[in-house]
């Protein structure tokens, strides 16, 4: 092979065995059994109960986190101040702290015996090992993807749109809701789309902190590590639901994030 012709090939051959590496799990969640079994294994009402707790529990989680995360990453990608560095950086802490980890702290925290803990208990309020406690669990892990995409969605939007809605008189909050949040709200989508799929995904903080109780706090990663010794099917049929709503949700945030940088340079 003549000098530097076997740079192209190497790069296919890698690429080839990371995509055989990383879809082959998926693929065999698929094929180990039948379509009609893991159909079937829907029909355990404890996997419908977790899939259904799932489903309330990271909406509500999505719900509050666009809320208090909305002004946040907007602050933060329009303010400079001592210290912002620091700040993002806390922000973001919770993407690499270890499942075990976020879990424990939440428990050191506002678990019976936390930091808080005492004063949400005297205020008649019960987090851990509570539906509320899963509740919790999915908006510290996932929170900081909707913040992370707002954030630069928000910095991405022309400033000159902004001073001249003040310049027309309009108040910050006016300018924030009427131009900032419609214009930055593809990016935004799409850090919505990944906070939920870490969402639907979280298992270890949602174990330590809130526990595994079917019908409270049993999410559906949960069920299917209970079943995993003692039905088979019913894992593999619960992996499966999850692989299709987490692909899902990829696939929309990259649609998404494509679409708002298009927006974007077409409105400059």
């Amino acid at each position: 092979m003549k000098r530097g012709r076997w740079f192209a090939p190497a790069l296919v051959g890698a690429l080839a065995v990371a995509l055989t590496f990383l879809t082959l799990p998926v693929v065999a969640i698929f094929v180990r059994t039948s379509p009609g079994h893991l159909i079937g294994a829907l029909d355990d009402p404890g996997v419908l109960d977790a899939l259904w707790l799932s489903v309330r529990t990271t909406l509500t989680a999505l719900a509050v986190i666009v809320v208090v995360g909305t002004p946040t990453a907007y602050l933060l990608a329009t303010r400079t101040f001592r210290g912002h560095a620091l700040v993002v950086t806390l922000v973001e802490l919770p993407l690499v702290l270890p499942p075990a980890v976020a879990g424990v702290g939440l428990l050191a925290a506002l678990g019976p015996g936390g930091i808080v803990g005492s004063h949400i208990a005297d205020a008649g309020l019960r987090l851990a090992f509570e539906t509320a406690g899963v509740v919790v669990a999915l908006t510290f892990v996932a929170a900081p993807f909707f913040i992370r995409g707002a954030q630069t969605a928000f910095a991405a939007v022309d400033r000159s749109w902004l001073e001249a809605s003040r310049t027309l008189g309009a108040s910050e909050a006016r300018t924030f809701v009427r131009i900032a949040i419609p214009a930055a709200a593809p990016g935004m989508l799409a850090g919505l789309a990944l906070a939920w799929g870490r969402a639907v995904g979280e298992f270890g903080a949602t174990l330590i902190f809130a526990g595994s109780f079917r019908g409270r706090t049993q999410t559906a990663p949960l069920a299917i590590y209970e079943r995993l010794g003692t039905d088979f099917d019913a894992a593999l049929a619960l992996s499966a639901v999850l692989v299709v709503v987490s692909g899902t949700l990829l696939l929309s945030s990259k649609l998404l994030g494509g679409q708002g940088t298009e927006a974007l340079r077409a409105a400059r």
